[in-house]
């Protein structure tokens, strides 16, 4: 029996499973992370990959190591063989520093090492233990699990947009494979930093582009504001007891469809030449044939398109599926109106289940989705610090 099992192989997992291994004195060999794809942090890489990212929007302390200045410190090397592996007054690190820090944290703390690829689709809380069964046969059993599932496999797609068609695709879905191989006209439908990121990527690229979000592109430097990283904001949500306000405030405080300066002022830029059209609206009505996708859209205006891509976000439902349903009707753990977790200050579902990532966010807020959000779950879960 494993002392502790980590379901969800992406930023969340790797950091917590970090931080059991390397802070907590946890054995590797009493450590899994179950997670489908070939390798850990896959879905991150691939998405990364898809809308051309080329330097985080988080600050450098920001990242799965075990110490704020694990990266800074790892970067070391870099600015010597490379121009500077930061940007900005954040000191916000490229994709390429990020991911070989990431490979360098896997390495290691040996992480690599205990993954199980599997889908995990099953849980059962028992008296010592927790159960959890495997799509692909048989189960795993640990004395603490820890849920850092994320919302990957439920990308939000618009009603009008029909789930299969050659010429449609999610960029987050995870069966993407949708990018133009030769030149084509293309849509992309997203009033966020994806959005922008695709975009900017489909016309370095010779494609012509056509950008169409619902409002105005909103500049926020991050996600939320950096008062809820610490007490500022976090002290007042912490005393709220009512979750219905809770998820109020965390739909309020997320800047979700905005767009950080530096990538904004190149979007506005390529629509300021022309090298991309930018329409303010929403899509009234599609149709399709083999060859392209006709979008009908608030303005009565009509755009064709070779290929339409959709960078819409995620849907809001909870995530984890079949094995966090299970879960609950196990043990009856509790949950918010919203369907999400009602955890304790250390993110204690069941003195066996902890969480982590969108599944937290009840306790640790706006941030709990990020980067930042994994870091402060660490804290809690390993530490039990609070406010940290």
């Amino acid at each position: 029996m494993l002392d502790w099992l980590i379901v969800g192989g992406g930023i969340h997992g790797v950091h917590i499973a970090a931080r059991l291994i390397g802070e907590r004195g946890v054995d590797p060999a009493r450590v899994a992370v179950v997670d489908p794809a070939d390798r850990l942090l896959d879905r991150w890489r691939a998405r990364a990959d898809t809308v051309g990212m080329t330097h985080l929007r988080s600050p450098s302390v920001h990242h799965l190591g075990l110490t704020p200045q694990a990266l800074v410190k790892f970067a070391g090397d870099w600015k010597r063989r490379r121009n500077s592996p930061f940007a900005g007054s954040y000191s916000r690190p490229t994709l390429e520093l990020f991911n070989a820090h990431c490979d360098h944290v896997l390495k290691t703390f040996s992480i690599d090492d205990r993954h199980v690829q599997d889908h995990a689709t099953r849980g059962a809380v028992r008296a010592d233990r927790v159960a959890v069964g495997l799509r692909r046969g048989g189960e795993l059993e640990a004395r603490n699990v820890v849920l850092a599932v994320g919302s990957g496999e439920r990308p939000s797609r618009p009603e009008w947009a029909p789930d299969e068609h050659p010429r449609i695709h999610h960029i987050f879905d995870p069966a993407f494979s949708g990018w133009p191989t030769s030149t084509e006209t293309v849509v992309v439908v997203g009033g966020g930093l994806s959005a922008a990121q695709v975009a900017l990527r489909l016309l370095a690229d010779g494609h012509d582009v056509r950008l169409v979000s619902r409002h105005p592109l909103r500049e926020h430097r991050f996600d939320s504001e950096p008062g809820w990283l610490g007490p500022k904001y976090m002290a007042g949500f912490a005393k709220e007891r009512d979750y219905d306000r809770r998820r109020a405030v965390i739909t309020e405080a997320r800047h979700r469809g905005s767009v950080p300066p530096v990538a904004r002022l190149a979007l506005c830029g390529a629509i300021n030449r022309g090298d991309i059209v930018w329409h303010e609206g929403s899509v009234e009505s599609l149709r399709t044939s083999g060859k392209g996708v006709l979008l009908r859209l608030s303005d009565r205006s009509r755009l064709y398109a070779d290929r339409l891509l959709l960078a819409t976000g995620f849907a809001p439902a909870r995530p984890g599926g079949s094995l966090v349903d299970s879960l609950v009707e196990s043990a009856s753990l509790p949950c918010a109106r919203c369907g999400y977790p009602i955890v304790d200050s250390r993110l204690h579902w069941h003195p066996r289940v902890r969480v982590s990532g969108a599944l937290a966010e009840l306790e640790l807020g706006p941030v709990a989705r990020n980067i930042a959000g994994a870091r402060r779950a660490g804290d809690r879960l390993v530490r039990g610090e609070w406010l940290s």
